[in-house]
Protein backbone atom coordinates (compact mmCIF):
# COMPACT_ATOMS: atom_id res chain seq x y z
CA UNK A 1 0.00 0.00 0.00
CA UNK A 2 1.20 3.58 -0.76
CA UNK A 3 1.60 6.65 0.76
CA UNK A 4 0.70 10.37 0.95
CA UNK A 5 0.62 11.86 -2.04
CA UNK A 6 0.24 16.08 -2.35
CA UNK A 7 -1.03 16.60 -6.15
CA UNK A 8 -2.95 14.18 -7.91
CA UNK A 9 -1.36 13.47 -11.35
CA UNK A 10 -3.35 10.51 -12.75
CA UNK A 11 -6.96 12.04 -13.42
CA UNK A 12 -7.54 15.52 -14.34
CA UNK A 13 -10.14 17.39 -12.36
CA UNK A 14 -13.69 18.00 -15.14
CA UNK A 15 -14.73 20.92 -13.57
CA UNK A 16 -13.10 24.05 -11.86
CA UNK A 17 -15.82 26.78 -11.53
CA UNK A 18 -19.07 27.50 -11.86
CA UNK A 19 -18.66 27.70 -16.17
CA UNK A 20 -17.03 24.17 -16.01
CA UNK A 21 -20.02 22.65 -13.68
CA UNK A 22 -22.66 23.10 -16.64
CA UNK A 23 -20.31 20.44 -18.74
CA UNK A 24 -19.37 18.27 -16.14
CA UNK A 25 -23.47 17.58 -15.47
CA UNK A 26 -23.48 17.52 -18.91
CA UNK A 27 -21.05 14.47 -18.84
CA UNK A 28 -22.67 13.24 -16.22
CA UNK A 29 -26.56 12.95 -17.80
CA UNK A 30 -24.85 11.34 -21.23
CA UNK A 31 -22.97 8.50 -18.90
CA UNK A 32 -26.16 7.48 -16.85
CA UNK A 33 -28.04 7.57 -20.24
CA UNK A 34 -25.85 5.18 -21.68
CA UNK A 35 -24.99 3.39 -18.67
CA UNK A 36 -29.45 2.69 -18.73
CA UNK A 37 -29.71 2.12 -22.72
CA UNK A 38 -26.43 -0.40 -22.23
CA UNK A 39 -28.18 -2.34 -19.57
CA UNK A 40 -31.50 -2.19 -17.97
CA UNK A 41 -32.71 1.18 -16.41
CA UNK A 42 -32.82 0.36 -12.97
CA UNK A 43 -29.88 0.82 -11.10
CA UNK A 44 -30.09 -1.95 -8.53
CA UNK A 45 -30.11 -4.22 -11.87
CA UNK A 46 -27.41 -2.53 -13.71
CA UNK A 47 -23.65 -2.19 -11.88
CA UNK A 48 -22.77 0.86 -14.36
CA UNK A 49 -25.61 2.82 -14.31
CA UNK A 50 -25.76 2.51 -10.47
CA UNK A 51 -22.04 3.71 -10.75
CA UNK A 52 -23.14 6.22 -12.77
CA UNK A 53 -26.30 7.41 -10.70
CA UNK A 54 -23.87 7.21 -7.19
CA UNK A 55 -21.25 9.45 -9.10
CA UNK A 56 -24.07 12.14 -10.30
CA UNK A 57 -25.54 12.17 -6.88
CA UNK A 58 -22.05 13.20 -5.38
CA UNK A 59 -21.70 15.99 -7.47
CA UNK A 60 -25.40 17.27 -6.41
CA UNK A 61 -26.69 16.65 -9.93
CA UNK A 62 -30.50 17.51 -9.08
CA UNK A 63 -32.62 13.95 -8.97
CA UNK A 64 -35.36 15.03 -11.92
CA UNK A 65 -32.15 15.64 -14.06
CA UNK A 66 -31.00 12.12 -13.18
CA UNK A 67 -34.23 10.68 -14.19
CA UNK A 68 -34.56 12.20 -17.36
CA UNK A 69 -31.16 10.83 -18.45
CA UNK A 70 -32.63 7.37 -17.23
CA UNK A 71 -35.94 8.11 -18.77
CA UNK A 72 -33.78 8.98 -22.57
CA UNK A 73 -32.23 6.01 -22.92
CA UNK A 74 -35.46 4.52 -23.69
CA UNK A 75 -36.82 6.74 -26.04
CA UNK A 76 -36.92 5.80 -29.52
CA UNK A 77 -35.36 9.08 -30.65
CA UNK A 78 -32.24 8.61 -28.15
CA UNK A 79 -28.61 9.67 -29.34
CA UNK A 80 -26.60 6.28 -30.02
CA UNK A 81 -23.14 7.38 -28.29
CA UNK A 82 -19.99 5.61 -28.89
CA UNK A 83 -17.50 4.97 -26.26
CA UNK A 84 -14.13 5.45 -28.10
CA UNK A 85 -10.08 5.59 -26.20
CA UNK A 86 -7.48 7.85 -27.97
CA UNK A 87 -4.25 7.64 -27.06
CA UNK A 88 -1.18 9.86 -27.51
CA UNK A 89 1.87 11.25 -26.72
CA UNK A 90 2.21 15.24 -25.12
CA UNK A 91 5.45 17.29 -24.13
CA UNK A 92 8.17 15.66 -22.67
CA UNK A 93 6.80 12.05 -23.47
CA UNK A 94 3.99 12.28 -21.16
CA UNK A 95 1.52 9.43 -22.24
CA UNK A 96 -2.48 10.30 -22.23
CA UNK A 97 -5.43 8.21 -22.38
CA UNK A 98 -8.54 9.71 -23.80
CA UNK A 99 -11.58 8.66 -23.09
CA UNK A 100 -14.97 9.54 -25.09
CA UNK A 101 -18.91 9.44 -25.14
CA UNK A 102 -19.70 10.83 -28.25
CA UNK A 103 -23.03 10.67 -31.04
CA UNK A 104 -20.38 12.33 -33.89
CA UNK A 105 -17.48 10.37 -33.97
CA UNK A 106 -15.56 12.29 -36.86
CA UNK A 107 -16.08 15.33 -34.78
CA UNK A 108 -14.45 13.76 -31.64
CA UNK A 109 -11.68 12.13 -33.65
CA UNK A 110 -10.96 15.56 -35.35
CA UNK A 111 -11.27 17.27 -32.00
CA UNK A 112 -8.63 15.36 -29.96
CA UNK A 113 -6.19 15.34 -33.16
CA UNK A 114 -6.65 18.92 -33.11
CA UNK A 115 -5.93 19.58 -29.31
CA UNK A 116 -2.77 17.08 -29.67
CA UNK A 117 -1.34 19.21 -32.83
CA UNK A 118 -2.05 22.37 -31.02
CA UNK A 119 0.66 21.69 -28.53
CA UNK A 120 2.79 19.34 -30.29
CA UNK A 121 1.80 16.47 -29.23
CA UNK A 122 1.13 13.18 -31.40
CA UNK A 123 -1.92 10.84 -31.54
CA UNK A 124 -0.73 7.10 -31.00
CA UNK A 125 -2.40 4.02 -32.37
CA UNK A 126 -4.27 1.88 -29.99
CA UNK A 127 -2.34 0.09 -27.18
CA UNK A 128 0.65 2.59 -28.03
CA UNK A 129 0.08 4.34 -24.51
CA UNK A 130 -2.19 1.69 -22.23
CA UNK A 131 0.70 -0.67 -22.33
CA UNK A 132 2.11 2.02 -19.49
CA UNK A 133 -0.97 1.63 -17.66
CA UNK A 134 -3.15 -0.45 -15.52
CA UNK A 135 -6.34 -0.83 -15.97
CA UNK A 136 -7.87 -0.31 -12.05
CA UNK A 137 -10.97 0.28 -9.82
CA UNK A 138 -10.62 3.93 -8.21
CA UNK A 139 -12.77 5.43 -5.40
CA UNK A 140 -12.61 8.93 -3.77
CA UNK A 141 -13.26 10.02 -0.95
CA UNK A 142 -12.58 13.79 0.51
CA UNK A 143 -9.95 13.93 3.35
CA UNK A 144 -12.26 15.04 6.08
CA UNK A 145 -14.14 11.28 5.44
CA UNK A 146 -11.20 9.88 7.79
CA UNK A 147 -7.45 9.67 8.82
CA UNK A 148 -5.11 8.35 6.59
CA UNK A 149 -4.38 5.43 9.09
CA UNK A 150 -8.06 4.92 9.56
CA UNK A 151 -8.76 5.14 5.31
CA UNK A 152 -5.73 2.96 4.92
CA UNK A 153 -7.34 0.25 7.66
CA UNK A 154 -10.81 0.22 6.27
CA UNK A 155 -9.25 -0.16 2.56
CA UNK A 156 -6.98 -3.15 3.83
CA UNK A 157 -9.96 -5.03 5.01
CA UNK A 158 -11.91 -4.18 2.00
CA UNK A 159 -9.84 -6.20 -0.15
CA UNK A 160 -8.21 -2.71 -1.87
CA UNK A 161 -4.60 -3.16 -3.57
CA UNK A 162 -3.58 0.55 -2.84
CA UNK A 163 -4.22 3.96 -1.21
CA UNK A 164 -2.77 7.16 -1.93
CA UNK A 165 -4.56 10.28 0.54
CA UNK A 166 -3.55 13.98 -0.04
CA UNK A 167 -4.57 15.83 3.43
CA UNK A 168 -4.58 19.15 2.58
CA UNK A 169 -7.11 21.65 2.93
CA UNK A 170 -7.39 21.85 -1.20
CA UNK A 171 -5.90 18.27 -1.91
CA UNK A 172 -7.83 15.35 -3.57
CA UNK A 173 -8.69 13.46 -0.65
CA UNK A 174 -8.12 9.72 -0.20
CA UNK A 175 -8.33 7.85 -3.39
CA UNK A 176 -8.52 3.95 -3.37
CA UNK A 177 -7.55 1.80 -5.73
CA UNK A 178 -8.65 -1.83 -6.63
CA UNK A 179 -8.73 -4.75 -8.73
CA UNK A 180 -10.54 -4.37 -11.73
CA UNK A 181 -13.17 -6.74 -11.30
CA UNK A 182 -12.83 -6.15 -7.66
CA UNK A 183 -14.62 -2.48 -7.64
CA UNK A 184 -17.72 -3.09 -6.69
CA UNK A 185 -17.10 -5.40 -3.47
CA UNK A 186 -14.98 -2.35 -2.55
CA UNK A 187 -16.98 -0.02 -2.68
CA UNK A 188 -19.62 -1.87 -0.84
CA UNK A 189 -17.37 -2.05 2.29
CA UNK A 190 -16.10 1.23 2.42
CA UNK A 191 -19.65 2.32 1.70
CA UNK A 192 -20.83 0.72 4.77
CA UNK A 193 -18.30 1.99 7.09
CA UNK A 194 -17.38 5.92 5.34
CA UNK A 195 -21.17 6.68 3.40
CA UNK A 196 -20.70 7.51 -0.36
CA UNK A 197 -17.88 8.06 -2.28
CA UNK A 198 -17.09 11.11 -4.25
CA UNK A 199 -16.34 8.91 -7.41
CA UNK A 200 -16.46 5.57 -7.52
CA UNK A 201 -15.10 4.43 -11.19
CA UNK A 202 -13.05 2.36 -13.85
CA UNK A 203 -10.04 3.77 -14.57
CA UNK A 204 -6.44 3.77 -15.97
CA UNK A 205 -3.41 4.41 -13.68
CA UNK A 206 0.08 4.55 -14.89
CA UNK A 207 2.82 1.69 -13.83
CA UNK A 208 5.44 4.51 -14.01
CA UNK A 209 5.40 8.48 -14.12
CA UNK A 210 7.08 10.49 -16.52
CA UNK A 211 9.06 13.55 -14.78
CA UNK A 212 8.19 16.89 -16.65
CA UNK A 213 9.99 20.34 -15.93
CA UNK A 214 10.31 23.72 -17.54
CA UNK A 215 8.50 25.21 -20.12
CA UNK A 216 6.99 21.59 -20.77
CA UNK A 217 5.05 21.59 -17.62
CA UNK A 218 2.53 24.44 -19.20
CA UNK A 219 2.58 23.10 -22.31
CA UNK A 220 0.85 19.65 -21.09
CA UNK A 221 -1.35 21.53 -19.15
CA UNK A 222 -2.97 23.68 -21.45
CA UNK A 223 -3.36 20.33 -24.06
CA UNK A 224 -4.80 18.57 -20.50
CA UNK A 225 -7.26 21.63 -19.99
CA UNK A 226 -8.04 21.56 -23.80
CA UNK A 227 -9.39 18.05 -23.38
CA UNK A 228 -11.19 18.61 -20.28
CA UNK A 229 -13.07 21.50 -21.56
CA UNK A 230 -14.28 19.34 -25.03
CA UNK A 231 -18.03 18.32 -24.23
CA UNK A 232 -17.30 14.56 -25.89
CA UNK A 233 -14.22 13.70 -23.43
CA UNK A 234 -15.92 12.01 -20.38
CA UNK A 235 -12.43 11.27 -18.98
CA UNK A 236 -8.14 11.75 -18.98
CA UNK A 237 -5.53 9.88 -17.69
CA UNK A 238 -1.54 10.89 -17.79
CA UNK A 239 1.46 9.59 -16.08
CA UNK A 240 3.52 13.10 -15.68
CA UNK A 241 5.78 13.90 -12.40
CA UNK A 242 5.50 17.04 -11.62
CA UNK A 243 7.51 18.96 -9.00
CA UNK A 244 5.71 21.33 -6.19
CA UNK A 245 7.63 24.31 -7.68
CA UNK A 246 6.65 23.96 -11.06
CA UNK A 247 2.63 23.05 -10.52
CA UNK A 248 3.09 26.47 -7.91
CA UNK A 249 4.64 28.13 -10.93
CA UNK A 250 1.33 28.02 -13.17
CA UNK A 251 -0.19 29.61 -10.11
Amino acid sequence: MAGHSKFKNIMHRKGRADAARSKLFSKLSREITVAAKTGLPDPAMNPRLRLAVNNAKAESLPKDVIDRAIKKSQMGDAADYSEIRYEGVAAGGVGIIVEVLTDNKNRAAANVRSYFTKVGGNMGASGSVTFNFDRVGQITYPAKTASEDDMMEAAIEAGADDVTSDMEEEGEGHTIYTAFDGLNEVAAALEAKFGAATNTKIAWRPKMQVPVTGDSVATLMKLLDLLDEDDDVQAVYSNEDISDEDLAKLG
